[in-house]
């Protein structure tokens, strides 16, 4: 197939690249608009013949219909995703994650081409620290941020031109992604590449927060099993049972990297810090016969530390700002 995969340049989207590239025959085009989070080194040595890059915004109406009239399928990972910056700036979000949506569905439409939608599992809101639940397909949605709640808004968007349109569009909703080619204001690059610099890892709050983390790679081929054999106008939710609360992950950081397990600082909490996260894929695996590779997820951290030690050149030159940018807030 030849794919068009937006956002190809951020974490998430550089990984699904190199995942195709490597699983798969698909001839891919990138479109990616290159905010700070989007970053060309992380296609570094993909194959010029399978891969192609075009700079531009999802928004842009009449770049996307050309790029979609080409596409057999389109995969659609852009969106402004960092809740600190939406809690700091609203209004991007609302351009790239519900314009930038919108932009790409109609062209979609007027073109019938296949159509999957990479959303979060922030859509759902939050779920209490004792509460045995996670959420499904049929959570209701109660987003807490100017970022989820956008997302929430694109996932609706994409839901409504299945149904009034006939748009051939699935919608995955996944838990939180760790691995390479993360930005290192992302918590785990970021408490990683402290400790490569000497500087003392920072943990919001108490760090009782739970997220359920899935290695990139993993929700690489999650995606492509969707796009392969996901029934048209369903929702997957993507999560490898990774359910960890903040404050163990800083200090399996620590201890994987040889330092004390409490060699870390707390820093003031974000606000409206969501408790806890936990995806129920059982429709995933059951239906489609997806299992993660990295089902424990300390043996994917442990990757993951290895190529943030292996990769300086790759985020260095964003770090000083980062972490420029958090202490002026006292993170």
């Amino acid at each position: 197939m030849k794919l068009l995969v937006t956002g190809g340049a951020g974490f998430i989207g550089s990984n699904f690249v190199h995942h195709v590239v490597a699983h798969t025959e698909h001839h891919v085009t990138v479109l990616d608009k290159l905010t700070y989070a989007g970053n060309r080194a992380s296609l570094a040595g993909l194959p010029d013949d399978r891969v192609a890059f075009v700079h531009g915004d999802i928004a842009d109406a009449e770049l996307v219909d050309g790029l979609i009239a080409g596409a057999d399928a389109v995969v659609h990972y852009a969106a402004e995703s960092h809740n600190d910056n939406s809690l700091a700036d609203p209004r991007p979000f609302l351009d790239t994650n519900i314009v930038g949506t919108y932009t790409l569905l109609e062209a979609v439409r007027r073109h019938d081409v296949r159509f999957h939608h990479i959303s979060t599992d922030e859509v759902y809101g939050d779920l209490e620290l004792d509460d045995p639940a996670r959420f499904t397909d049929t959570t209701p949605y109660n987003p807490s941020s100017p970022y989820s709640s956008t997302k929430a808004a694109s996932d609706l968007l994409v839901r409504a031109w299945v149904r009034s349109f006939g748009v051939r569009a699935t919608i995955s909703n996944c838990s939180n992604n760790y691995g390479p080619y993360q930005h290192v204001e992302k918590f785990i690059p970021r408490q990683i590449t402290n400790v490569l610099r000497g500087i003392r890892p920072k943990l919001y709050g108490a760090g009782h927060n739970v997220r359920d983390w899935i290695h990139a790679d993993d929700h690489s081929s999650a995606v492509l099993a969707v796009l392969n054999r996901g029934r048209i106008g369903d929702t997957y939710l993507i999560g490898a049972d990774g359910e960890k609360d903040n404050k163990s992950v800083i200090e399996l950081i620590l201890t994987q990297m040889g330092q004390p397990a409490d060699a870390y600082d707390h820093v003031t909490d974000r606000a409206g810090h969501d408790l806890r996260y936990a995806i129920d894929s059982s429709k995933l695996r059951d239906e489609l016969g997806w299992t993660p590779q990295y089902g424990d997820f300390e043996a994917g951290l442990a990757v993951t530390i290895d190529w943030y030690r292996e990769n300086e050149s790759w985020w260095a030159p964003a770090k000083g700002a980062t972490e420029a940018f958090y202490a002026e807030r006292g993170q």
